[in-house]
């Protein structure tokens, strides 16, 4: 009896392997080598036999994308996107499965993103189940869409231990956004940042699996058998349905249903994790806060602070007004404690004074430089400085938030509610006077106009003449100061901010827009003619990346070499790295990522993207700037561009800083753009265990950072490199270590481009194994 079973068990499986191959064959159409597509023209994507899934080209803001959608409903929609950190693409851009067998996208200039780049793909794929399928000759699979998922999860999809799913910018821009749903290696299924929800079954890893069936059925599995948990209980059986899960820009993940009997109708929400829809940490950016209206989230900014970006409110919030002097004597007079209740926040108490009532800890505040907001909780005030992180109104009663905001002073720099009240007043008055005495003195402001029109013409002129040899494309770069001026912007180079290997930095106040500024003064080095200085910084002004510094301005006069740059309130990366835990917390696991993340992505844009590739030569964190949203930006990119005119000292002169050069400065090889990424691959490791490369004060073992970090490596013991307490899982700080020993190889050859880089950051591409590095460690 039991054979016969085995027999019948057999033959089932037989005819399902046999049923799967033909209907496989029937659910995919075949794209051949040496095929093409262009965002516009007659064939802008592959389709699906059935016409129901689309991959090609979509718009997106400002240019388009490449990816899968939806083509068999009316709304487009897109639920795989390719090299999301490289949109938008240009309508130049050309999409090719290659003759060997790679899958790339070609752009203007010889720029190429890879999509697959191993090569040796014979036919392809695009499939009715929406996965997008590279073939072997033989039919094995050798990429599929399925394993690298974007934000979106398909019927027979699975999101697999170590991967992540990350919401999009905004419905036009599949660009990463700010959520992550993570599927750890200990089975716990967790949404960052900051951990905001999670499945509870951390006990349960490792593999264990998200999945979801084509009857809507979502539920995490363990090694493909057994049963953790079922999110949508046994799902929505329903014929001619699709269904899809989606991480939304919220940060929610909710089920999709789309009728495909009736595609007039819009896709409905059939599940969604939670009914809060403030639950996202970040949804609203630094200094916002997010409230439910009418059923919908909003986001709002705290007292004194308006949005950034009101279209996209994750950016958060500044200030509405420009920051006083907290020395200056009068400025008593003009600032003041808001409350924000019921309230809180993620701290970083950097004091705790001695105050019991809420009126103590605001006075507490206001005498504090340092203090900008502060949290009242139970006879208990805690200062801290911006921006603030995830914040959050509760429905407890026991906490305060107190915003120092600056009122209305006689020089017009206001907060937006004294101001508005001010200006209404004012324009009464202007209207009530030029109304009686129009007659009188329009003559005389004719004759005015007449005479500043007419200098401001002969002046424009004359500067024109004078400086039309090196000013014909002044509109087309960075701002030219004077000396003196720079020199009042500085208020006679009063307060130092920094000094580094190429010059002092001061900070400056550019007087008609209030904005802060960075002065650098350059060494003599750096002092080249007049004309060539010029032209370089306008080629380097031409340089945007968000994660470089911005160049505003320079200064050519005599001797004297100065940049102007933008401001970085939070400092430098090492500032926040290295300095004591109680002066400043450091950044948690997930920001981080992130700071790594976004180093990589502006050295990448050196090295390939730019107009004129730039070697940095000194990539430390100090030369890595912090705005007030968190976001990381390469400082002194375009100084080692100076530099590149002097070749023989290019070639005998070690540059950079101890610890972070790379060896074949030492052994006077030839330098190429692998020397950033070995500084990347320090700085990474700075980054991971938030402590400086070289510490005499630890043990031997210890005291050279690369050395330990491969050892831990070695010993599997990587969680002796972070703080126990800290939430960090062990595979993601695996996977970074690792790109970190691959980027310090001695062997220039065996370090990857930063362009692949990147790709391990995000988990695009395997991680192989790194030998031991072997650093060269030579004094400097």
């Amino acid at each position: 009896m039991e054979t016969s079973l085995s027999h019948m068990a057999s033959f089932i499986a037989f005819v399902c392997t046999i049923s799967l191959a033909i209907s496989t064959a029937k659910s995919q159409s075949n794209v051949t080598r040496g095929s093409s597509l262009k965002p516009t023209g007659a064939t802008t994507s592959w389709l699906s036999p059935s016409g129901l899934f689309a991959f090609g080209f979509y718009p997106q803001t400002d240019g388009y994308a490449v990816g899968i959608y939806i083509a068999g409903i009316p709304e487009r929609t897109v639920v795989w996107t390719a090299s999301r950190n490289d949109l938008p693409l240009s309508n130049n851009a050309t999409l090719r499965f290659t003759s060997d067998g790679r899958l790339t996208v070609e752009q203007t200039q010889g720029q190429q993103i890879n999509i697959f780049d191993t090569g040796g793909a014979s036919f392809a794929s695009m499939q009715d189940t929406g996965n997008f399928v590279l073939y072997e000759s033989t039919g094995t699979v050798l990429w599929q869409t399925f394993d690298h998922p974007t934000d979106t999860l398909l019927p027979g999809q699975r999101l697999l231990p170590g991967q992540s799913l990350y919401s999009g910018v905004s419905e036009t821009d599949q660009s990463i956004g700010v959520f992550q749903l993570s599927m750890q290696t200990d089975g716990n299924l967790v949404q960052f940042p900051n951990v905001y929800w999670q499945s509870n079954t951390g006990e349960d890893g490792p593999n264990v699996t998200l999945n979801l069936d084509s009857n809507g059925f979502l539920y995490l599995l363990k090694n493909s058998t057994f049963f953790i948990l079922n999110f949508t209980q046994k799902g929505y059986p329903t014929k001619d349905s699709l269904y899809r899960m989606k991480l939304d820009l919220d940060g929610i993940f909710r089920l999709y249903h789309h009728d495909l009997s009736n595609t007039s109708k819009s896709g409905s929400v059939k599940w969604a994790e939670t009914t809060n829809k403030c639950i996202g940490k970040g949804l609203c950016g630094v200094n916002g806060y997010c409230v439910v209206m009418n059923d919908a989230a909003t986001c709002r900014c705290i007292p004194g602070f308006e949005f950034i970006n009101e279209e996209r409110s994750s950016l958060g919030c500044r200030r509405a007004y420009t920051i006083e002097s907290c020395k200056n004597p009068d400025v008593e007079t003009r600032i003041q404690m808001t409350n924000l209740d019921n309230v809180r926040w993620d701290e970083s108490t950097y004091v705790i004074p001695k105050a019991s009532t809420q009126e103590e800890c605001s006075s507490a505040c206001l005498t504090d430089c340092n203090c900008e907001v502060a949290l009242f909780t139970e006879q208990e005030c805690r200062f801290q400085r911006l921006p603030i992180r995830y914040i959050e109104i509760i429905d407890i009663e026991q906490k305060v938030g107190l915003i120092k905001v600056y009122k209305s002073s006689e020089d017009n720099r206001t907060n937006p509610t004294n101001q508005a009240i001010h200006l209404k007043k004012v324009r009464q008055k202007e209207v009530m006077v030029i109304g009686v005495s129009l007659v009188s003195f329009s003559v005389i402001v004719l004759l005015i106009a007449g005479i500043i029109l007419y200098r401001a013409q002969a002046w424009a002129y004359k500067k024109i003449s004078e400086n039309l040899n090196v000013q014909l494309f002044e509109d087309m770069g960075p701002k030219a100061f004077s000396y003196a001026a720079l020199e009042k912007i500085t208020d006679g180079f009063k307060e130092e901010l920094g000094s580094g290997s190429f010059g002092v930095v001061y900070k400056g106040i550019i007087e008609s827009s209030m904005r802060p500024v960075a002065v650098k003064k350059l060494k003599q080095e750096l002092a080249q003619g007049e004309r060539e200085f010029q032209t370089e910084m306008k080629v380097i002004g031409r340089t945007h990346h968000r994660n470089l510094a911005k160049l505003l301005g320079y200064c050519c006069e005599g001797p004297e070499r100065l940049l102007v740059l933008e401001h970085m309130s939070q400092g430098s990366l090492a500032d926040i790295l290295f300095a004591p835990e109680e002066s400043k917390p450091k950044p948690c696991w997930t920001e981080r990522i992130k700071i790594a993340v976004d180093i990589a992505h502006g050295i990448l844009y050196l090295h390939e993207e730019c107009e004129h590739p730039i070697i940095h030569c000194d990539i430390k964190p100090q030369n890595i700037l912090m705005d007030e949203f968190g976001c990381a930006k390469i400082s002194d990119f375009g100084l080692a561009k100076l530099l590149e005119h002097d070749q023989t000292k290019t070639s005998t002169m070690i540059r950079g800083t101890r610890g972070y050069v790379a060896p074949e400065w030492h052994k006077r090889l030839p330098i190429t753009v692998k020397v950033d990424v070995y500084s990347f691959g320090i700085v990474l490791f700075n980054i991971l265990c938030c402590r400086r490369n070289v510490d005499n004060n630890l043990p031997d073992n210890e005291a050279i950072l690369e050395e330990w970090v491969y050892e831990c490596y070695e010993a599997n013991q990587l969680l002796k490199l972070v703080d126990y307490d800290e939430d960090v899982e062990k595979g993601r700080l695996e996977q970074m270590v690792k790109i970190g020993l691959w980027c310090v190889q001695e062997e220039p050859s065996l370090r990857p481009s930063m362009k692949r880089v990147v790709l391990m950051l995000e988990g695009t591409v395997k991680i192989p194994v790194p030998p031991n590095p072997t650093s060269f460690l030579g004094v400097v």
